[in-house]
């Protein structure tokens, strides 16, 4: 095989959040020399673009974290079951300094466009400064929900008043005292910001569209206690939660909703619910994410508690989910959100009978009534999973960017790693990898990678590229799994973003692996074990 030409790095790394701190480590340390390249001015990727009030975790601490450093183990502390925006932040800060990450890190740099060039088997990056580079091997840690979306409302232009949207908030933060306060979206985000901003503006106004099933929990510090635990049993709690479907360190459900009695489904149900956050979702029953019937008492359990939590009878029908049924969504932790309802200066405006039809220079339109405002807030999501990759031209052997690739063949990956037709190129978190808790699978996707070109090096293998057959395969495979879920048909009826309906005009597709976590990493295992040869594209069959 040919001897690649000389490049200024081994590997290149887009992102320095959790995928590229873990890539740039576990490269780093196979004696790769790797680079990372941000466009922001610090580090954290997502946690460091998102500083909304109210941001933090849907996971709990104890794995929502790297396992493969003693260092950062025995030396961080955890301070919340459910880490904030802020402190999420410093625990990457404090892994890149533990781990002396900076020094191979670059800030302020955007990546324009990266072509595979074929003769000299290495990309070519462009930066916006107009640097070039070159790498043998890109990687993607862009992450998946990093590009905001506005909503196409007529007039968002001419509003006179401050507009934020929640993954561009200002550093400094903002003051909502006296201001008369809208918001647009009730994702995972805006459920965050309501309860916040609900105790501080004058008046706030809840644009809904479509209602969530939030399940609420409470936030205790951690103890001395708690963390003497999680440092003991570490491994062992991280591989707990790389088994479970959902990449949760948490107990796994052993009976079906709909073989149990009522009133012992509802002692279930109210148990797991008191825990808060996931574990309803997760530990409740085996069912919840695959079978209809038992999805939908999971439902009008939780219609149940918005009833239960909101005095007003007819705020509470509107924040009830009506046209789908529990885990259409993904399904979002809330802090107080419902209880929000009940102050006098919170409003919920019912968008779905009434559409917004303009933004004015005072402020939102809903049908006939306009609502003047101070300040209006987009937390309108991301062009979750693809919207990264396709955000800049990545340039394949064929000329085609990564989006012209998926708007003319539809979503293709083998193992959400590799695409046909791209070498050398890898994607942490890219599309078709797991439904699941993130951080889990960006570490194990990290060690993968690096088992993968050290065996490469190892075997004089200089291309690694996805056969377009592995493509298929895994995009057959990612349609049966989300096929055998509620996901497929209820997420369709809700608008989720996992199968690309919260972008007008965006193919429907199933953008994310459902077939549980621990399946996934199954066949990643199989994958590496065999040898790799769904990899192999670009090696000559006698090699």
């Amino acid at each position: 095989m040919s001897t690649p030409t000389h490049s200024d790095y081994d590997a290149l790394v887009i992102g320095a959040g959790f995928s590229g701190l873990a890539i740039l480590h576990h490269l780093r340390e196979a004696g790769f020399n790797t680079h990372v390249v941000d466009g922001a001015d610090g580090i954290g990727g997502t946690w460091w673009i998102n500083r909304y009030p109210g941001v933090r975790t849907d996971s709990e601490y104890s794995y929502y974290s790297f396992s493969f450093s003693k260092e950062v183990r025995e030396e961080w502390v955890w301070k919340e079951r459910y880490p904030s925006g802020e402190e999420v932040l410093a625990y990457l800060e404090f892994v890149a300094d533990r781990l002396d990450l900076r020094r191979d890190i670059e800030l302020n740099t955007f990546v324009e466009r990266a072509v595979y060039r074929e003769e000299a088997n290495l990309w070519e990056i462009s930066y916006r400064d107009g640097r070039t580079v070159t790498a043998r091997y890109l990687v993607s840690g862009m992450g998946v929900l990093s590009q905001p979306v506005l909503p196409a409302i007529p007039g968002i232009e001419t509003f006179r008043g401050a507009t934020y949207h929640a993954a561009r908030w200002p550093r400094e933060g903002v003051d909502f005292t006296g201001k008369r306060v809208g918001i647009i979206g009730l994702g995972a985000s805006g459920i965050q910001i309501v309860p916040v901003v609900g105790r501080e503006a004058k008046d706030f106004f809840v644009f809904q569209r479509t209602p969530n099933y939030v399940v609420e929990t409470t936030n205790e510090a951690v103890t001395d206690e708690q963390m003497r635990y999680l440092r003991e049993n570490y491994d062992a709690i991280f591989e707990k939660a790389a088994r479970h479907p959902f990449g949760v360190a948490m107990e796994p459900a052993t009976h079906s909703a709909l073989d149990v009695s009522p009133e012992e489904r509802e002692r279930i149900f109210n148990g797991k619910w008191n825990e808060g956050g996931f574990h309803f979702a997760n530990e409740c029953f085996t069912d919840l994410a695959t079978d209809p019937e038992a999805s939908e008492l999971a439902a009008e359990f939780i219609r149940g508690k918005i009833r239960e939590i909101v005095r007003d009878p007819g705020t509470a029908e509107l924040l009830c989910p009506k046209n789908y049924s529990f885990n259409g969504k993904r399904v979002p932790t809330g802090h107080d959100y419902y209880a929000t309802f009940n102050r006098e200066n919170v409003h919920l405006v019912d968008t779905k009978s009434s559409p917004i039809t303009a933004v004015t220079e005072r402020g939102l339109v809903v049908g006939d009534t306009e609502y003047e405002l101070d300040v209006l807030i987009f937390a309108t999501g991301f062009d979750a999973m693809t919207g990264t990759l396709t955000a800049i031209d990545i340039v394949g052997r064929d000329g085609r960017t990564l989006a012209e690739k998926w708007s003319e063949e539809g979503l293709r990956s083998n193992l959400g790693i590799s695409i046909s037709g791209y070498p050398n190129f890898f994607m942490s978190l890219g599309v078709q990898t797991p439904y699941s808790n993130l951080v889990v699978p960006i570490q194990l996707g990290a060690q993968w990678l690096q088992r993968l070109l050290v065996w490469a090096r190892e075997h004089g293998v200089d291309r690694i590229e996805s056969t377009p057959e592995a493509d298929e395969a895994w995009r057959r495979e990612t349609e049966r799994a989300a096929k055998a879920t509620v996901m497929y048909e209820e997420g369709k009826k809700a608008g989720a973003w996992f199968i690309g309906d919260n972008i007008p005009g965006k193919p429907e597709e199933i953008n994310v692996y459902m077939g549980g976590h621990g399946v996934y990493q199954d066949f990643c295992r199989r994958e590496e074990e065999a040898g790799y040869p769904t990899f192999l594209a670009a090696v000559p069959a006698a090699s």
